[in-house]
């Protein structure tokens, strides 16, 4: 049995009953959980593992036992696939000037500079904001701050090379445990403690989002996920690492339908920690989580998941999926619309669509700005279908109480009697039109692959890189 702190059992319990932390949360006992059982990955499982059984076998029955079980996903995702998080360190100052937040941090001896750049919008503020991985590839919405994060700043993804390269090796040494993309989420959790002792920054540290496309799209996950202080979670077109499942890609693959799986992915990049190797080279079904679970570590806060089909490199059908099998959490919790995605038609990677503007919108204006909208969204333009029982073969209980700012009272798309998530036999994909000699592609976006016929050439600073036969992309 793990002894959960008073503090820390106020704020999971916070979390899924959607208040804030009160002061006096040291008084609380603390919540008993059951402990981890030391080999949790002895199991092999092709289905997606039960959000609501512990490790050990018990059933979560109670919000209480959410919050522990939220605890050991949160602790077992980062022990087998993004390494340890560490917490704010000893020492954390801050200062705003010019449109820029300078954070200056020091543990263990060593210490270590930052910046953000911050862009205001009209008007007085407190603004509400968003945390932007590399810049915003969504269009921005009014009365919002973008605040723009380096990530190889913080921690490089070059390339397969480029591990423990970065500020956050620098102070925590270059063998630390945490891949990229956990390297990030402590970098944005540092802005947040910036932004809170910075009033000056004119920044709502309450109304907080955070976005990101393809691989910053996986980061926007990651932090969303390990920061609960973020009210609200966009990642865009996140794939395979991001809002896909990795057993659910397995199968597609297995099924001769492309996709990206564990096995190539850490090839590609230092995104995981290398823990997440052996699974990944060996079989994806001994662990004891899968990404519906990393997506359910943000409920029952704001989660939209911006997707498309078009590219068979995403794994839409299995993100599609995963994310199904996500929502019973946010179900379970009465937060069924606090959670959407949207699966758009075929175009440009990290090319937002104007038609998902009205849905990414409805999520904006409830999270960041206060409003009364209708976030009931789960569409695909993909004709995917997922029936449960297929992959997730487990009951979901009933934990209580609406949060989050929605209604938990909604109707859910209907379910039809697939057996699997599939590509449907019928649809198909037009390919892009020509593009015109002197068409350039977006930063990050798709610029080469087999089969592409878009732009080859890539804005000023970034280059067009191959990631994979089928996929080339404009990286910095």
């Amino acid at each position: 049995m793990v002894l959960l702190s008073g503090s820390f059992l106020l704020l999971l319990s916070a979390l899924t009953a959607g208040v804030i932390p009160s002061a006096n949360a040291a008084t609380l006992k603390p919540l008993a959980c059951p402990a981890i059982p030391s080999n949790p990955t002895s199991t092999s499982n092709s289905k997606l593992p039960d959000p609501f059984t512990f490790a050990g076998g018990t059933k979560v029955a109670t919000r209480d036992d959410w919050t522990c079980r939220a605890d050991e996903i949160s602790q077992l995702i980062q022990k087998y696939e993004l390494g340890a998080k560490p917490p704010k360190p000893s020492t954390l100052t801050a200062s705003y000037s010019g449109g820029r937040l300078t954070i200056n941090a020091s543990e263990g001896g060593k210490s270590i500079s930052f910046s953000a750049s911050i862009s205001l919008p009209s008007g007085s503020g407190p603004f509400p904001a968003i945390i932007a991985l590399d810049g915003p590839s969504i269009p921005r919405p009014s009365n919002v701050a973008i605040i723009t994060f380096d990530t190889n700043d913080m921690a490089s993804q070059a390339s397969a090379s480029s591990r423990g390269q970065g500020k956050f090796y620098q102070l925590y040494g270059n063998n630390h445990s945490a891949g990229a993309m956990m390297a990030w989420s402590w970098g944005i959790s540092r802005i947040i403690d910036a932004l809170e002792i910075t009033p000056s920054a004119n920044i709502d540290t309450k109304r907080l989002g955070v976005t990101g496309c393809s691989r910053n799209g996986k980061g926007a996950l990651v932090a969303g996920a390990f920061e609960p202080r973020i009210a609200l979670t966009i990642p865009q077109e996140s794939g395979s690492g991001g809002s896909a499942c990795w057993r659910l890609s397995d199968d597609m693959m297995s099924r001769g339908i492309d996709t990206q799986t564990a096995r190539e992915i850490v090839g590609e990049n230092v995104w995981f920690s290398t823990a997440f190797n052996t699974f990944a080279q060996s079989s994806v079904n001994t662990l004891p989580f899968d990404h519906h679970l990393l997506m359910g570590l943000v409920a029952p806060r704001g989660l939209f998941v911006i997707d498309q089909t078009g590219i068979d490199w995403l794994g839409a059908p299995s993100s599609f999926g995963c994310m199904k099998a996500a929502h019973r959490i946010w179900d379970s919790l009465g937060s069924s619309d606090t959670f959407g995605f949207s699966q758009s038609a075929g175009h440009n990677h990290c090319s937002f669509p104007s038609s998902q503007q009205n849905q990414l919108n409805a999520f904006i204006n409830k999270f960041l700005l206060n409003q009364s909208t209708n976030t009931n969204i789960q569409e695909t333009a993909g004709g995917y279908t997922y029936t449960q029982g297929q992959w997730d073969n487990w009951t979901s209980p009933t934990l209580g109480g609406s949060t989050g700012g929605g209604s938990s009272s909604t109707s859910q798309p209907s379910e039809s009697s697939s057996t699997t998530p599939s590509t449907p036999s019928t649809s198909t994909t037009a390919a892009p039109p020509p593009p015109s000699p002197t068409a350039v592609q977006t930063a990050w976006g798709q610029c080469g692959g087999i089969g592409w016929s878009g732009p080859t050439a890539c804005v000023s600073g970034y280059r067009c890189s191959a990631i994979n036969p089928y996929y080339s992309q404009c990286i910095p």
